[in-house]
């Protein structure tokens, strides 16, 4: 595992969506509480970038534009999506939040 910085806790909004850069990858960030969830920036059904459609509400995300819906603590697929969440490893340490950074983390599109 490959543990690195990736944002302050302060800087991600209760109940918001973010969009970081590390080391040149864009990842989405959720804000449940304490519990953060980070996942590609595009919707896993047909690549929909999750910054312009994606809803957090509580510990699940929409994508607006078909109404995929995820649970953001394990990544399974909620009502009609057909495809699971892929997330990084998060864990908050202190003020910071921290990502398991191996590899780019990709969907194959149909």
């Amino acid at each position: 595992m490959t543990w690195q910085r990736l944002c302050s806790l302060s800087e991600l909004k209760e109940g918001g969506l973010a969009k970081l850069a590390l080391d040149g990858v864009w990842i989405m960030v959720a804000r449940a509480g304490d519990r953060i969830a980070a996942f590609p920036p595009h919707c896993p059904h047909m690549a929909e970038p999750l910054e312009e459609s994606g809803v957090c509400d509580g510990e699940t995300l929409t994508c607006t534009k078909h109404v995929w819906q995820w649970d953001l603590r394990t990544g399974e697929a909620i009502g009609l999506a057909e495809k699971p969440l892929a997330l990084y490893p998060t864990e908050c340490r202190g003020e910071d939040v921290w990502i398991d950074f191996d590899d780019e983390l990709t969907y194959e599109h149909d």
